[in-house]
């Protein structure tokens, strides 16, 4: 009988995403991510939370709400090296491993700049869609769509 061992990981091999929390395709991938998490190598940050600029003051806001921004082994990630790091810790390297190949990292790239700057309508289309649920989070008062109520963010 075999038992997996987890190995402890120290802080220096924790990939710390920056993510907008008030959009639901940046959200849904969030946590589909630490649903994928096992050995808990990744730390998600929303740009939203209180008092971010004081607990991250390295972390330019403005530039992180237009590209994915991350910190893995003392060094800044961008866009999709963000998130073929996050895949690749957590195992779904496979994945995203096309992201790394040389015609379609340039394109990507691109792509991924266009996805990013319009993501919150984006994501109101996906959502009407396929009739997801989503949030709209204001002030950290979040209003459901389907429901027609206020939830108070945490």
């Amino acid at each position: 009988m075999s038992h997996s061992k987890i190995i402890p990981v120290d802080n220096m091999n924790i990939l710390t995403i920056f993510f907008d929390g008030a959009c639901p395709l940046c959200s849904a991938e969030m946590k589909s991510l630490h649903k994928h998490d096992a050995q808990k190598r990744i730390k998600l940050v929303d740009l939203h939370t209180l008092n971010f600029q004081q607990l991250y003051p390295h972390i330019d806001i403005t530039k992180a709400m237009k590209i994915l921004h991350g910190t893995y082994q003392g060094q800044t990630l961008l866009g999709l090296e963000v998130t073929h790091r996050a895949w690749t810790l957590v195992g779904k390297g496979f994945w995203v491993a096309p992201l790394n190949w040389p015609i379609i990292k340039t394109l990507s790239h691109y792509a991924y700049l266009g996805i990013a700057k319009y993501r919150h309508p984006i994501s109101n289309v996906i959502s009407k869609l396929f009739n997801l649920n989503t949030n709209t989070c204001k002030a950290g008062v979040c209003f459901d769509k389907t429901s027609n109520t206020h939830h108070r963010r945490k």
